[in-house]
């Protein structure tokens, strides 16, 4: 941990220790939103934009006064929803401009939107035509009002393919990065768009994220650190040659609203492409554990999580209620939420973060007592907000709000 950030966790320690003490309640556990890192972090991304938007990605938010934050900075516009009810939801509350991030079978979701005024301004994604098919059965058996139309983004694969023209090869059939759509070819992509033309829905947009850039870190000062970044410089060329194709294809046939692309991790080489209209961010927001070990940008730590101490087992081994909120991904340390408060705490090597109680070592342990809070840093952003039902949100020395999370406001999307 840098200087800045063991002065940021005491600051939100003994401001949080501080303000509970005043309220006479605990709440643990809990989130601690630094408004003032959030919105740092938010102005930050916009000036790696090269004057492209910045759609605001609802996953790794899942807060709804975080999201209508984010929309309201300069450089942003829009939300990449993460599954059609909660995109139907975020409408309902007035947010416009929305797109599904993923591929839905749900068809009483997709009847709802089909039937409602959010149909004008929602968008699905496609990446082949059984999803195509499951649009044109919803409205076909659909009672809808006069014209109404799906609007779809067509997902295209945008993996690093070393011999993505070749065919016939070993190496034509090796991919690095996310298994997302099938569409492969500038061929498969225009026979999507005349697919969607026979379904009947409008096609407005594409999407081709690059995942393997985006994703994932690249500040290792290890060989496979090494590995990471060359690999990321293959596949920036390779996927602004590969977008550039596909969407000048697509323009020859429709006009399209948007093209959208990229990530946190590369904003930079993302809207510098000339093809693209947009990219996506979510994750630079709170600035989790897996984004402090990125070269271009390492975002301020703008959201912790609180556990409480409840019990010694040893004179230097502390317990905490709860702490085992693994993140997604591959397996691996990474994974893992990080100790950061007091500084000087790690797992017991035997169990590791728990289910119900996380042990924790150290020579920190031994200044802690029970009722003692103890700050944590999430490996991924949104994840660990679908525990909390709300966040404690704090400005300028002191807690100004609290924001309830989806789940808070009783949704689970995911």
């Amino acid at each position: 941990m840098s200087v800045h950030q063991r002065e940021d966790a005491a600051s939100n320690f003994l401001l949080y220790t501080r303000t509970m003490a005043m309220a006479k309640k605990r709440i643990h556990p809990s989130g601690l939103l630094d408004l003032e890192h959030f919105i740092t972090n938010a102005a930050v991304m916009v000036t790696r934009t090269s004057g492209k938007r910045i759609r605001v990605a609802s996953k790794s938010l899942r807060v709804r006064g975080a999201i209508e934050t984010a929309l309201v900075e300069h450089g942003y516009s829009g939300v990449l929803a993460f599954t059609l009810p909660e995109a139907l939801w975020l409408a309902e509350t007035g947010i416009r401009d929305i797109v599904v991030a993923y591929p839905t079978a749900d068809r009483e979701a997709l009847r709802q939107l089909l039937r409602s005024e959010a149909c004008e301004h929602v968008t699905v994604m496609v990446d082949s035509t059984e999803h195509l098919e499951i649009l044109r059965d919803v409205a076909r058996s659909s009672t809808i009002p006069a014209g109404a139309r799906f609007r779809v983004c067509l997902d295209i694969d945008a993996s690093y393919a070393p011999a993505r023209h070749r065919t016939g090869s070993l190496a034509a059939k090796l991919k690095i990065g996310p298994a997302r759509s099938p569409i492969t070819t500038v061929e498969q992509a225009v026979s999507m768009v005349h697919a969607c033309e026979r379904a009947g829905v409008n096609l407005v947009g594409i999407m081709m994220y690059e995942g393997q850039v985006a994703g994932v870190s690249d500040g290792a000062r290890t060989p496979r650190g090494l590995a990471v970044r060359a690999l990321q410089a293959l596949s920036k060329r390779d996927i602004a040659q590969w977008r550039a194709e596909v969407v000048a294809a697509v323009r020859e046939l429709v006009d399209l609203e948007f093209v959208n692309g990229g990530g946190t991790g590369s904003i930079e080489s993302t809207s510098a492409e000339s093809a693209v209209t947009e990219v996506a961010a979510g994750s630079g927001f709170y600035g989790p554990e897996l984004f402090q070990h990125y070269r271009g940008f390492r975002p301020a730590p703008a959201l912790h999580l609180v556990f409480d101490v409840v019990r010694r087992p040893a004179p230097d081994t502390v317990t905490v209620l709860g702490g085992g909120w693994i993140a997604s991904g591959p397996p691996g340390k990474d994974r893992l939420p990080v100790p950061v408060w007091p500084e000087g705490l790690r797992y017991a090597p035997s169990e590791g973060p728990g289910e119900v109680q996380t042990p924790l070592t150290g020579p920190a342990a031994a200044g802690l007592s029970v009722g003692d809070p103890v700050f944590f840093r999430h490996a991924k952003a949104g994840e660990p907000l679908e525990r909390l039902n709300s966040v404690l949100v704090y400005s300028n020395g002191e807690i100004i709000d609290e924001w309830p999370t989806y789940r808070g406001e009783g949704k689970a999307f995911l």
